[in-house]
């Protein structure tokens, strides 16, 4: 029996004081990222390439069109972003830097709250890190970074038949059990500082370039609190190379990398703006 008042589980509700902390927040990053050159964009909440960006399309809510065509809410924005400004409005603007507000949906019932943005066309991490660290120091969250590097562990499954499931769960005993001492050292690595020349000069080749990047990438940026996890491997499947977690205590407040959407190299994160909220309200 559902009750009149009941809401559906994973469903959002703001009021009072919490929707105009909320407004607030979108407002202020709204601002932020206009003055850093992002036009505002708002996509459908329907979508017929869901299925790109999501790794497990079980996820997806999904119904059909009125010519029976598989059509799902929006479960994720990146793509859908790059695909509309690509082959929908690219005669009538070039402009490459676009953020949007606006929630996604997953299976059977959720719905969360996002201010993101992508940048069409560019293809230097730092850049997009920096503007999420500056979102991160205007609302004074303490909060760690996390870079990882996808590239890690694809390279260590292709190339040594290690199977890729054991990184995307995180079965670091069952990879420790594999008595080798290059990965073995990748799984001991959790700041700059521990990629020393001697770890790297015991690196696989591939492996060696790759870990070089995240060291490269973590000295460039102004910020105490980063992690680097070079085997980490995230959910969003469209992510080919550095990509990074913004998370306070068991939060993940942002998430963003590079990709690669219609044969153009581009980046972007998304803001998670319940977790951040729920962050502020403490």
């Amino acid at each position: 029996m559902i009750l009149e008042h009941e809401i559906p589980k994973g469903a959002r509700l703001y009021f009072g004081k919490s929707a105009r902390q909320k407004r607030e927040l979108e407002s202020v990053l709204s601002e932020m990222l206009l003055k850093s050159g992002f036009e505002e964009i708002v996509t459908p909440n329907f979508s017929y390439g869901q299925h790109q960006s999501i790794d497990d399309v079980k996820k997806l809510i999904k119904i059909f069109d009125e010519d029976n065509n598989e059509v799902a809410l929006r479960a994720d924005s990146t793509l859908d972003v790059v695909r509309i400004i690509t082959k929908r409005l690219g005669r009538t603007t070039n402009h490459k830097k676009w953020f949007y507000v606006q929630p996604v949906f997953n299976y059977p019932s959720n719905e969360h709250y996002q201010v993101g943005c992508e940048w069409i066309g560019h293809d230097d991490i730092s850049d997009i890190m920096a503007i999420s660290l500056d979102i991160v120091k205007l609302l004074k969250i303490e909060a760690t970074l996390q870079i990882s590097n996808i590239n890690i562990p694809k390279i260590i499954s292709d190339e040594f038949e290690i199977d890729i499931e054991l990184f995307k769960n995180s079965d670091i005993a069952a990879l420790y059990d594999l008595g080798i001492e290059w990965l073995n050292k990748l799984i001991e690595i959790n700041s700059k500082d521990d990629i020393t020349e001697n770890v790297l000069n015991i690196m696989p080749v591939r492996i060696k370039e790759e870990l070089q990047k995240l060291k490269n990438i973590a000295m460039f940026l102004m910020y105490d609190e980063i992690v680097i996890s070079p085997l980490y491997y995230g959910s969003m499947k469209y992510y080919d190379d550095i990509y990074y977690r913004v998370v306070e205590g068991n939060s993940t407040l942002m998430i963003g990398g590079s990709y690669k959407s219609e044969e153009i190299d581009s980046l972007g994160f998304a803001l998670y703006t319940d977790n951040v909220l729920k962050i502020l309200d403490k």
